[in-house]
């Protein structure tokens, strides 16, 4: 059986900000943002909260019917404009303005992004802590994939932990450059995916 997939809508945001803030308080990277376990559980929501309004705004978030698992996509133009170190600054501001880490983050990942080609950016994907494992975001990924396939338009994200880059290579992701060392910290993997070509069906 398929999974039923539909496009967030602003009535969804606190939803989508509970799944990602439990979805990622065990995830390498968001240890690293938010070290230690009550820090995290006390804070960690209020960035997921300015990526969902990000997103919102400016991309699309796709979530299981169920409010299992939900993806956070971002339209890149091939003309995307340089990185702001305003940006990030303002992040950190609204989220936790005694943690340098937010606003680092942001930047570092800014300096490693693809440019020059139009992509589909995957920014986020959160499945339930109980319901990981059972191909939710599988297909959340692959529903957007296909579209890219069809449009052939190539997709990047980066991976946070390496059983998340497993998945993706899976799905026909590959590194796009060398791991992203945080200071400190963990790795994070930059992949790219070139559009497959599409079958041609012929008719009689």
């Amino acid at each position: 059986m398929g999974v039923a997939i539909r496009t967030a809508e602003e009535g969804d945001r606190d939803m989508v900000v509970r799944l990602l803030d439990e979805a990622f308080q065990d995830d390498p990277v968001s240890g690293w943002v938010f070290p230690g376990d009550e820090y995290r559980r006390t804070t960690h929501h209020r960035l997921m909260a300015a990526f969902t309004g990000i997103v919102l705004a400016e991309g699309r978030i796709d979530v299981t019917e169920d409010g299992s698992a939900c993806a956070l996509w971002l339209p890149v133009p091939a003309e995307a404009h340089e990185p702001d170190a305003d940006d990030a600054k303002q992040l950190r501001d609204a989220v936790d303005p005694d943690n340098e880490r937010v606003e680092l983050i942001g930047r570092l990942t800014a300096d490693i992004h693809p440019a020059g080609r139009a992509h589909e950016y995957l920014w986020m994907i959160g499945v339930q802590p109980g319901r990981q494992g059972e191909g939710l975001g599988t297909a959340l990924i692959r529903h957007v994939l296909d579209r890219c396939d069809r449009e052939n338009l190539p997709a990047y994200l980066e991976a946070s932990s390496a059983r998340s880059r497993a998945l993706y290579e899976r799905l026909g992701f590959e590194p796009a450059r060398a791991p992203l060392d945080l200071p400190d910290g963990p790795s994070m993997w930059p992949m790219w995916r070139e559009p497959r070509a599409q079958a041609v069906i012929g008719l009689p």
